[in-house]
């Protein structure tokens, strides 16, 4: 799906990438989580052309990052199916994906949190892989292998999850907790 704007239809442009896989550029803000914000730009000049070549490029999805992600998951001993789980709700494996809040790259990390781990590239995928793993191989520790608690800690953030001692009443990390334990069966008839 591609929808082409003129110019002067509005001030700035988005780029969102959907569950397919297919890209959207629009003018209008999305703030539905099944849309992952990749680009916002001035104008639509290339933007066409950006679309479909990184359509293209991450139509493999999982198998681009399958020897890194079992590499990471071994080390920091996490589950691979949960890692790809997460990895598939944050950003449907693309590695320049931005969300609103400004989480990037496969993990969907948030500035901060890959400085904790020492990233210098959020979107190069072996930083962003190896950093996600690590900081859910701290989450599980931290709330005992409860895995809900560890995945809306993920999500909505540590802080959220201590004041409502678990998965915090925000319908965004609700829905969140229930995809990534969907998917986690999904990836785990695979390992």
């Amino acid at each position: 799906m591609l929808t082409l704007l003129s110019p002067l239809s509005a001030q700035a442009y988005y780029l969102y990438q959907l569950p397919d896989g297919s890209r959207l550029i629009t003018d209008k803000v999305h703030h539905d989580p099944e849309y992952k914000l990749v680009r916002t730009s001035r104008n639509t000049q290339n933007m066409g052309r950006f679309a479909a070549r990184k359509y293209l490029r991450h139509s493999t999805k999982a198998a681009d990052y399958e020897s890194l992600i079992r590499h990471f998951a071994h080390r920091y001993d996490v589950d691979i199916a949960l890692v790809k789980a997460v990895i598939h709700t944050e950003s449907y494996y693309n590695p320049e994906a931005t969300s609103r809040v400004g989480a990037s790259g496969l993990m969907q990390l948030m500035p901060a949190t890959a400085e904790i781990y020492g990233v210098t590239d959020i979107y190069d995928p072996q930083q962003n892989l190896e950093a996600g793993i690590r900081h859910l191989r701290y989450l599980l520790g931290k709330y005992g292998n409860r895995m809900h608690h560890a995945l809306a800690a993920y999500n909505a953030g540590e802080t959220a999850v201590k004041k409502y001692n678990g998965i915090p009443p925000y319908p965004e990390t609700q829905r969140y907790v229930t995809k990534v334990m969907t998917r986690l069966s999904y990836y785990s008839r695979w390992q």
